[in-house]
């Protein structure tokens, strides 16, 4: 099925102009996203409203530099507001991802033009979705999709899946190979011909991305809407840590989540066990003691989540000295190894301590294992243990691509 939603009547976005706004206005969306989170979910209903509202907030200009009129906010902030809006919704906290690794790939490689036009479209509300993700190549970083030159455009043809947020997004930033074989950008806009977006995405988890597969059949793209994204990778950017650190506070947003819910469910629903002769569930000693544990790891995830942002501002503070970008991509991968640990910890914990009832279809908490096993499976952070390892007993910085 093919889902375009309409956007013509949105108004132009507010500008926020201070990282203290960007997470008031956070905190003040997601009180308004977590009360239907649990039935969009059961019903695998896009968050269409929800998404305008998002994006209308100036949420998702935040990181647009301050000489083109955004917050530049800290990305020690961006992942604050990501985390909240996930423990919320994850699947709203996961939607801008690729719009904001977008708006960071503009930032760092496109032209002054580029960024002129494109930063001024982020800041009245447009959103990007993205088509990068393809599915039966021999790797993640094998593109079949091809960019190549007509006359003075560039025709653009391919297949994508997992494109998160495409459905409702003004623009689709497709990952393409160009005529050199090099990894290139192209912006399409939304309503293009020969553009298809189905909206077929099952994964038990993350069911309300917006995600699904995305065609691309000779469509056209001006060169001005073409960013050469290999650059960001020829030399050191934090371009992975920006893209590495939303997926991260996505996954603490989920075991936030499921932590708020065992705390409520064994407060008020679970009962003691037989042995342990108490008069309330909460007042087994157990459950008390396993109840710390999880808490312990996800303020754990919290603080590294935290600390990973420190040090992708102070990359970008030190103009990108090499040292500073590597430390900043180590701290990334150790914040995402644990962020990915803690919420599957979480949401498992949450039915052992909850107990059987908790289980039932109505509380549907099983969202919260489906979204955490969903979205922690991004990339393997197996490999991540291994980076941090290699980094410091082998002084071998880690590789240059979106994953780290």
């Amino acid at each position: 099925m093919t889902t375009l939603v309409n956007v013509e009547a949105e108004p132009r976005a507010t500008v926020i102009e201070s990282d203290e706004q960007a997470i008031a206005v956070a905190y003040e969306l997601a009180a308004q996203f977590v009360r239907e989170d649990s039935e969009r979910d059961r019903q695998k209903r896009l968050p269409i409203e929800e998404v305008k509202k998002f994006s209308q907030s100036g949420l998702w200009g935040i990181t647009v530099p301050r000489e083109y009129g955004g917050a530049f906010v800290s990305n020690v902030t961006l992942a604050e507001v990501v985390k909240i809006i996930s423990e919320a919704d994850p699947s709203l906290g996961q939607i801008p991802q690729n719009h904001l690794y977008m708006v960071e790939a503009i930032r760092l490689d496109g032209t002054e033009a580029q960024k002129r036009f494109f930063f001024d479209l982020v800041l009245q509300g447009q959103r990007f979705g993205n088509a990068f993700s393809e599915i039966g190549t021999k790797s993640v970083t094998d593109v079949r999709t091809r960019l190549e030159r007509s006359g003075d455009e560039y025709v653009l043809n391919g297949r994508k899946f997992y494109s998160a947020g495409a459905l409702l997004a003004h623009w689709i930033p497709v990952i393409a190979s160009n005529d050199d074989g090099k990894t290139v950008i192209a912006f399409v806009e939304r309503g293009a011909e020969r553009l298809t977006l189905l909206d077929d995405w099952t994964s038990f988890g993350q069911r309300t991305t917006a995600s699904g597969t995305t065609i691309l059949e000779n469509v056209k793209v001006k060169p001005e809407h073409v960013i050469s994204h290999y650059l960001a990778f020829e030399r050191a950017t934090p371009m992975g840590a920006v893209a590495q650190i939303i997926q991260a506070a996505v996954d603490v947003g989920i075991a936030k989540a499921a932590v708020r819910d065992t705390i409520y469910f064994v407060r008020n629903h679970t009962r003691p066990w037989v042995d342990s002769n108490l008069e309330y569930g909460y007042e087994d000693p157990l459950s008390i003691y396993n109840l710390g544990q999880v808490q312990i790891q996800v303020h754990a995830a919290e603080a590294l989540l935290r600390r990973a942002g420190e040090f992708i501002d102070r990359a970008n503070e030190s103009d990108l000295v090499e040292a500073k970008v590597v430390e900043a991509s180590i701290a990334v991968a150790e914040a995402k190894a644990l962020a990915t640990e803690a919420s599957l910890l979480a949401t498992n914990k949450l039915f052992e301590l909850a107990g059987t009832k908790s289980t039932l279809q109505e509380y549907n908490y099983d969202r919260h294992w489906r979204n955490a096993r969903a979205h922690t499976l991004h990339d393997p952070v197996r490999w991540k243990y291994y980076a941090v390892g290699n980094y410091f007993l082998n002084g071998v910085n880690p590789p240059r691509h979106p994953w780290l």
